[in-house]
């Protein structure tokens, strides 16, 4: 009897400390700090720590005396909770921006304003050479590499990482949101976490599944919108990757063979307007020539980088690994578990 009521009541005890323990959250990923680097673009910034009460910052050119002369360029923060690192105050004035004074003498640093760079290439890891505007024998495994200089979004307090999205468009027009490997094990392309430039994420897309993968040439890129930099300044190059291309096929393009066809016995249907999301099983009819009749989910794109998945834009959002309150959730249900338990022993 002693043993079972000090049971239910170290339950009890667990749930009222986990309730009345206090969760600090992580700093999200719009909050700045004093020599932070915010980019061109970005939305909904936080710079109240950086300010320091002051209102104004100011920029010097290259070679300017910051002690003694006034800034060559000033902008005025009124909402420092929802700064705009806008293209046109700043498209033209990067590097290091200091907060001033009303007598307009530097303050302290705010922080550094920087132009965004992003760029993808594709990486054959079957034979370890890169195919980047290149061709693939289909059933080879590959690789990605984000180059990007947005990894010093890092620097903030709490963020370890930047949500980058990778788009691989099929000859057919639709985008993918998921590549599946040679196990295939499907691997989300979306919100790619990066941690260095450059950055390979750890899985490989294989290219044999011709139900889902067909001959011919793809389309490959990659965008970031952090605090909506890609909204507000989606230039190629910058939030948004130079288009490359990838070749997926069974020859060599270069070997002149007049009789070769790519793939003479096999035809590929695919439902317009969808996305593809799983792997699907083909019909096979019991003529000679095989026909794949997919229900793999498409969506319609351009040739152009334009995005097809729906994301929810990250401004103000913090880093989170769980659903809130899932911990409460846990140790309630503990807790009554126990609760029961103990009234149908007695």
């Amino acid at each position: 009897m002693e043993t079972k009521t000090f049971i239910l009541f170290s339950f009890m005890i667990t749930g009222v400390l986990f309730f009345v323990t206090p969760v600090t959250a992580a700093a999200p990923i719009s909050t700045i700090a004093p020599g932070n680097t915010v980019f061109i673009g970005e939305q909904g910034l936080d710079v109240t720590s950086v300010m320091n009460g002051d209102s104004q910052i100011g920029w010097w050119a290259s070679g300017a005396s910051i002690a003694t002369s006034s800034p060559d360029y000033t902008v005025s923060i009124s909402d420092l909770k929802n700064f705009y690192v806008s293209p046109t105050d700043f498209g033209s004035h990067q590097g290091s921006w200091y907060r001033f004074s009303a007598s307009s003498k530097a303050n302290g640093t705010a922080f550094i304003v920087a132009d965004p760079h992003l760029g993808i290439r594709v990486e054959d890891s079957t034979v370890n050479v890169e195919v980047t505007d290149k061709w693939v024998p289909s059933g080879d495994d590959i690789k990605f590499s984000i180059e990007t200089n947005l990894v010093q979004i890092t620097q903030r307090t709490g963020v370890n990482s930047v949500p980058v999205t990778i788009y691989v468009q099929s000859p057919t027009g639709g985008t993918f949101n998921a590549l599946l490997d040679s196990s295939g094990t499907p691997n989300s392309i979306v919100d790619i976490p990066v941690t260095t430039n450059p950055f390979s994420p750890s899985f490989s897309w294989n290219t044999g599944k011709r139900d889902i993968y067909p001959p011919g040439t793809y389309y490959i890129w990659a965008d970031c919108d952090v605090n909506s930099m890609k909204d507000n300044y989606g230039q190629i190059g910058k939030t948004v990757s130079q288009q490359v291309s990838l070749l997926n096929q069974d020859q060599n393009p270069l070997i002149a063979n007049s009789g070769y066809i790519t793939n003479p016995t096999t035809q590929i249907t695919v439902i317009p307007n969808q996305i593809i999301t799983a792997i699907v099983n083909p019909a096979v009819t019991s003529s000679p020539s095989i026909q794949y009749t997919t229900s793999v989910q498409m969506v319609n794109t351009t040739v152009l980088p334009v995005a097809t998945i729906s994301k929810t834009p990250l401004t103000n959002t913090p880093i989170q690994t769980k659903s809130t309150g899932f911990e409460a959730v846990l140790v309630a249900s503990s807790m009554l578990f126990a609760i029961v338990l103990f009234f149908r022993k007695e």
